[in-house]
């Protein structure tokens, strides 16, 4: 094999991959020798448009080749603020193929604790400790790897993950050993604070060897990957130019190769000078030139999605910025041709809703979504939520669209925050609910209910943040308003 070149069956995404795949295959050869095996933990971690991503698709191509159960999940830039939403994408697949008593046996003590943030079963009354949630969490992933071994958990830009699968996953990262599970993980470095960067840290730690820092790819790779791509005849400068253009970058090779190709360009050193104008529309300002250059229409559907960033389907997008349907229907087209939006790849593992679609790369709908202009953006946001609450989704879900609208004193926002951070509480979120009552005050409420709100922001931080917690319910108790058994309760509490 021709170093740095990828199997004859990998992808362009492969190349000078090969250390990495070895590791892989090693773990995987440990996981599946037996079903008393210690279970593992591997952490890629690489700039923007490295390959994470294709990696973690070849690890599932080669698991599954192997018999192994592969549950996926990913992160998302715009659902950091959903609480278990990564863990769910991970484990509620497999959770709903079960009848519900089969549910309940396999989590056992758990199931009324983990289920509910799991989203497989309704809340009970009071609101759980956090901990305990965590803890339930770990319990039912130990309890589904014995059931499903061989079992590998792949989960792929875990720097966006939200905070309470970051606590799971950090949690889950220190008995690892004692279960026959496979848990790989692909993050950015950098990107995170505070607890999720501790939590990230932690997982780092655990796993069965140093945290894998992906590298650019090498002159010589380029320039295999780029013969490979567009023709043997491609000689050394123009190769040589494309290296120096993307500096290695994986994704801007690939995307720059994609252009050099459509264009027609001649793959001489000639040509080589056009190559910084073409890599110049793959990223950013040159990005959004080229978006605006498919039309008003596209750029709105593009718009769109970016709000949504999950479930983007032709139908929520056409309402979610009031268009006909087939208009945005060829708006998807135009959109899939240019390479910014495509169909989710069977091979992912990830759930889909039927006919979805998701953007090309992260860095495109960070590009796209940081260019709708700012009232723009608030706008479709209030939009985004009012439909997901016509849909009957919940005011969890639509919170994290609430969050970004600008406070404009509307006493239905503030109750539909309030009502958020009850069901956030509800399945153990405490700081989601915390950061629906904090922007709720922003709002700001109405006199009447100001008094009830620093109440309850009390309340959903009294596991988390006591200090902070005696603040808010001293701040609700000389505040005009709260009286009756709220106003009881708080001077029980402090």
């Amino acid at each position: 094999m021709t170093e740095g070149r990828p199997p004859a069956a990998g992808s362009a995404s492969l190349w000078e991959r090969e250390a990495e795949i070895d590791t892989v295959a090693e773990a995987l050869d440990l996981l599946c020798a037996d079903q008393s095996s210690a279970g593992g933990l591997l952490v890629f971690r690489g700039e923007a448009g490295l390959g994470k991503t294709a990696l973690l698709a070849e690890t599932r191509r080669i698991a599954e080749r192997r018999g192994c159960t592969v549950w996926t999940a990913r992160g998302a830039e715009t659902l950091r603020s959903v609480p278990f939403n990564v863990v769910r994408q991970l484990l509620q697949p497999a959770l709903l193929s079960l009848m519900p008593e089969e549910a309940r046996e396999y989590l056992g003590d758990w199931y009324d604790i983990a289920g509910p943030a799991l989203g497989i079963a309704d809340p009970g009354e009071g609101n759980p400790d956090p901990q305990y949630v965590c803890d339930g969490l770990v319990a039912a992933v130990r309890r589904l790897a014995r059931r499903e071994w061989p079992l590998v958990l792949l989960v792929d830009d875990a720097h966006w993950a939200d905070q309470e699968t970051l606590r799971w996953l950090a949690a889950f990262a220190e008995c690892v050993r004692d279960v026959s599970v496979l848990v790989v993980v692909a993050r950015r470095p950098g990107e995170v604070s505070g607890d999720s960067a501790r939590h990230l840290e932690a997982v780092a730690a655990a796993a069965a060897r140093p945290v894998t820092n992906l590298s650019a790819l090498t002159p010589a790779a380029i320039a295999g990957l780029t013969r490979a791509t567009v023709g043997r005849h491609a000689d050394d400068a123009f190769c040589r130019e494309v290296w120096a253009v993307t500096a290695g970058n994986l994704y801007d090779t690939v995307e720059l190769l994609a252009k050099v190709r459509d264009s027609e360009l001649q793959p001489v050193e000639a040509g080589a000078g056009e190559l910084r104008a073409l890599n110049r529309s793959a990223r950013g300002g040159g990005l959004v030139d080229r978006l605006k250059g498919l039309g008003l229409e596209a750029t709105r559907f593009a718009w769109a999605a970016a709000i949504l960033g999950t479930g983007i389907t032709v139908d929520m997008v056409a309402r979610l910025a009031t268009m006909d349907e087939d208009i945005a229907r060829h708006s998807a087209e135009l959109l899939c041709s240019a390479r910014i939006l495509t169909a989710p790849d069977p091979e992912s593992g990830t759930e889909r809703e039927e006919g979805g679609l998701e953007f090309v790369h992260p860095l495109i709908a960070t590009a796209v979504y940081n260019s709708i202009p700012p009232g723009v953006c608030t706008a479709m946001h209030g939009v985004a939520a009012q439909i997901i609450t016509e849909l009957g989704r919940g005011a969890a879900e639509a919170a994290r669209h609430l969050l970004k609208v600008h406070p404009d004193d509307d006493e239905e926002l503030v109750e539909q925050l309030r009502e958020a951070a009850r069901e956030n509480l509800a399945v153990g979120a405490p700081d989601a609910a915390r950061r629906c009552l904090e922007r709720a005050l922003e709002e700001p409420p109405r006199p009447e209910a100001h008094a009830h709100v620093l109440y309850e922001l009390g309340c959903a931080t009294l596991l988390t943040a006591p200090a902070v917690t005696i603040d808010h319910l001293q701040s609700a108790l000389g505040t005009p308003g709260l009286d009756g058994d709220d106003r009881v309760d708080a001077v029980v509490r402090l």
